[in-house]
């Protein structure tokens, strides 16, 4: 896509690789967060057990698309706020983001940082946003985006006493992650129900993982990382939860989430049960859906030793990797774009449902699980665009982009 064209077999401009730092090259001594909630195994079953979520529909109601709002800059990204304003927040690849009140896109941004975003390729940019658990009081939200070297920063930002802008002078760099290529960026980050922020890295590029970066211990990169902004110090930019997987090795770095991601383009958690969904661009011939239970770290989605189920370029399947609950052939898309399950009250025959699509011929479907505990897709109407992102409002309604620069609203027919 935009940022997706990982569309297997996309070329990108080879950099030369170089090391991953944290801020200040602080990493090696970051503080144990104080978090006192119990650690997770060292071991994590390769086929976990996910939260009970609620009944979802034996029928998928028919939806359609309603134009919510266009004129931007190829947007990447929605997302709201913790407090009762009711505005959305939409993200400009190439460095703003805009605010809509009441329906109407405000004209002014409520950040631009275009003169230290870098959105030369096409999966550069500025590619997300998350508010602070406790914005309302400290007006704190973070962002993620490629700066003019194509590296990926996590920087948090601070916003005028009344909420009204951000003050792009206020930058604090939290993480910076060396991008050896310019595709396969992730660009996600959000935080979880635990209040921990949860970062989407891709592999770091090219094709086939060529550097083996999604199964390297001491690399960033091809990982889902959790981290404690709000209990950093004066001299580290942020913690290490007490409760990420306890590793057996040192060589491990204690940020690590989770393994084997080759380009998570969106992740979401169930705002029922915590359960995290993370779609994951594949390289080859398959797309993949992957659920991983609510606060259950440790996890190994297996690239680049396979893509999807499958075994990739001779790579050796190993048990404790964990399996897609779906995944698509490229007969039916070539870049996923991951939802949101949906726990709005305006579509009541929706709920629990997991709403995602594909950039490339916009696609899109439904993802459920029945009674028995069996994921069922549902082919949903096509798009009609080319689907850069989902979005969610504060009262759990969802919201499609075109890439094009229209924002859609996800309605029942």
């Amino acid at each position: 896509m935009i940022l997706l064209a990982s569309c297997a077999n996309r070329n990108a401009n080879n950099r030369v690789p170089a090391t991953i730092v944290a801020a200040d090259e602080a990493i090696a001594t970051v503080i144990p967060s104080t978090r006192t909630t119990q650690p997770q195994p060292t071991t994590p079953s390769a086929t976990p057990s996910l939260a009970a979520a609620s009944t979802a529909p034996a029928e998928i109601p028919k939806l359609t698309l309603e134009k919510f709002v266009d004129g931007l800059t190829r947007p990447v990204y929605l997302t709201h706020t913790s407090d009762d304003s009711g505005w959305l927040y939409i993200i400009e690849q190439p460095g703003r983001i805009r605010v809509v009140q009441e329906g109407a896109l405000v004209e002014t941004p409520f950040l631009k940082i275009t003169d230290r975003v870098g959105s030369s390729g096409n999966e550069q940019g500025l590619l997300s946003m998350a508010f602070a658990p406790d914005y309302k009081l400290s007006g704190y939200f973070y962002v993620n985006y490629t700066n003019k070297d194509g590296d990926t920063i996590i920087s948090r930002f601070s916003t005028t006493p009344d909420r009204s802008a951000a003050n792009a002078d206020s930058e604090l760099v939290i993480l910076k992650i060396d991008q050896p290529y310019a595709n396969h960026n992730g660009g996600q980050l959000q935080f979880g129900p635990d209040k921990m922020l949860y970062i989407g890295m891709g592999d770091g590029g090219s094709q086939g993982d060529p550097k083996g970066s999604a199964q390297d211990p001491q690399d960033l990169l091809g990982k889902l990382l959790r981290i404690d902004v709000q209990n950093a110090n004066a001299t580290q930019p942020y913690a290490i939860p007490v409760d990420n997987p306890k590793w057996d090795s040192k060589e491990v770095r204690p940020e690590i989430w989770a393994f084997g991601l080759r380009n998570p383009w969106r992740f979401s958690f169930d705002r029922t049960t915590g359960n995290m969904f993370i779609a994951d661009v594949g390289q080859n011939t398959i797309e993949e859906v992957n659920v991983q239970p609510a606060d259950i770290g440790g996890l190994n989605y297996g690239w680049n030793k396979r893509e999807g189920q499958e075994a990739y370029a001779g790579g050796e399947m190993q048990p404790n990797f964990t399996d897609p609950v779906t995944q698509y052939q490229h007969s039916e898309g070539c870049s996923i774009t991951g939802g949101y399950v949906y726990r709005g009250q305006a579509i009541p025959a929706l709920q629990g449902v997991y709403v995602y699509g594909d950039y490339c011929n916009g696609n899109m479907w439904a993802l459920r699980q029945d009674p028995s505990g069996t994921w069922v897709n549902t082919a949903l109407p096509n798009a009609g665009f080319q689907i850069s992102s989902f979005g969610e409002d504060a009262v759990g309604e969802l919201y499609v982009m075109d890439l094009d620069g229209t924002v859609y609203r996800v309605k029942q027919s």
